[in-house]
């Protein structure tokens, strides 16, 4: 939906015309997966897909939150009663990005907000972080606080972990508030900086296709943060801050120090991504971008075997589209459904497309969803 549409939905609901529109977008990780909370490196690109919010500023205390993809009344809450883990459904995302900021001492006196997303839900594509980084960005702007995109990406995180209730790192509110059209962000999650890598996929001849398995996840159900927590366990037994600081090298000494089977997994998939994160780093700057391809289906492993996250909806996109031609696939996201990511010649697109949609069918599987994964900008004001 566009800026004109949700300005005029706005306007419909609260009759009268915004301050002003913002948009913030999706996003999927090339490589670096559960790197993220344990102060590693994670590979994300946005994509054209955006959360749009049309917002006004109140000075009465009053929030009012409308989403035009939700059935359902605006919702109409009162910041000096925002308190985290309540049962607002939906509006916990936005409504948490206002607790965060004035927790933090920032002044932020109500608003009416109405929001349109064009990210999936539930795909592994960060739709959650979209919401926050677009509400962050627009209270930034509207009552003047002059937030950097690395402190919007902190308070959406903090609105996701701490409001929400989701034990998430800072890679997608990062992704959502800086990435760059035309490249992918090599972010180190330990100090928040960036790098804008080029990732001219076309000029390659390369495209990087989504896949949608349109099998719904649900990172609150506690299995991310089963897995948050046994990361921890490894890094206090290996005597580390975060596994960020085992070094590739000394994987194996270190692996041959856990007792616990499951902790020992987790390791040696956090370590052996983060590793993976630096080789990519490596190929794209040599200008061999085929050659990721092998390093995405080497992570899917790692990520089914290891980090046991996959589903056999994922498992099928990765093995089909190898065995039709792909150069590397690999699900994206936090796992238990969601999304793969598949780098493919351009021309090899469709005969794939249709070799996992073939497969699916086959295995009774919902039709998934894809299309391309094209590097987009991230957020930014529209209007007003």
């Amino acid at each position: 939906m566009g800026a004109q549409q949700v300005r005029e939905g706005f306007e419909a609901l609260y009759g009268a015309a915004p301050d002003g529109v913002w948009a913030a977008p999706g996003r999927v990780n090339l490589i670096g997966e559960y790197t993220d909370f344990n102060e590693g490196f994670v590979m994300p690109l946005a994509l054209p897909h955006t959360a749009v919010a049309a917002v006004s500023r109140r000075a009465d205390g009053v929030l009012r939150l409308h989403s035009a993809d939700i059935e359902g009344p605006v919702v109409e809450l009162h910041v000096d009663e925002l308190a985290p883990l309540g049962d607002t459904g939906w509006a916990a995302y936005p409504a948490g990005v206002v607790w965060a900021l004035r927790s933090a001492g920032h002044v932020v006196t109500g608003a009416d907000v109405h929001l349109a997303s064009t990210v999936p839900t539930g795909a592994g594509l960060s739709s959650s972080a979209a919401l926050e980084v677009v509400t962050a960005l627009a209270l930034s702007d509207l009552f003047g606080l002059g937030l950097t995109p690395q402190e919007v990406a902190r308070f959406a995180q903090r609105a996701e972990n701490d409001f929400v209730g989701v034990p998430c790192g800072i890679m997608d509110q990062t992704a959502s508030a800086s990435c760059t059209e035309g490249h992918v962000l090599h972010l180190d999650c330990r100090d928040q900086s960036v790098r804008q890598v080029p990732f001219d996929l076309p000029a390659h001849g390369l495209q990087l296709l989504v896949v949608d398995s349109r099998v719904k996840h649900a990172l609150g159900d506690g299995e991310y943060a089963e897995r948050r927590t046994g990361c921890e366990e490894g890094a206090r037994v290996l005597g580390v801050p975060f596994l960020r600081d085992v070094p590739y090298e000394d994987l194996d000494a270190s692996l041959a120090r856990l007792s616990d089977e499951r902790v020992r997994r987790y390791v040696r998939h956090v370590v052996s991504d983060d590793h993976r994160v630096e080789r990519v780093i490596g190929l794209l700057d040599a200008g061999d971008v085929r050659a990721i391809g092998p390093v995405l289906t080497e992570g899917h492993a790692s990520l089914r075997d290891d980090l046991r996250i996959s589903c056999p909806e994922l498992d099928l996109v990765v093995a089909t589209a190898n065995e039709a031609g792909a150069l590397g696939a690999r699900m994206t996201g936090g796992g238990f459904g969601g999304s793969a990511v598949v780098l493919v010649e351009a021309a090899d697109a469709d005969t794939v497309t249709k070799a996992v949609e073939e497969a699916f069918a086959a295995a009774g599987f919902t039709a998934p969803r894809v299309f391309p994964a094209v590097p987009s900008a991230g957020a930014r004001r529209l209007e007003g």
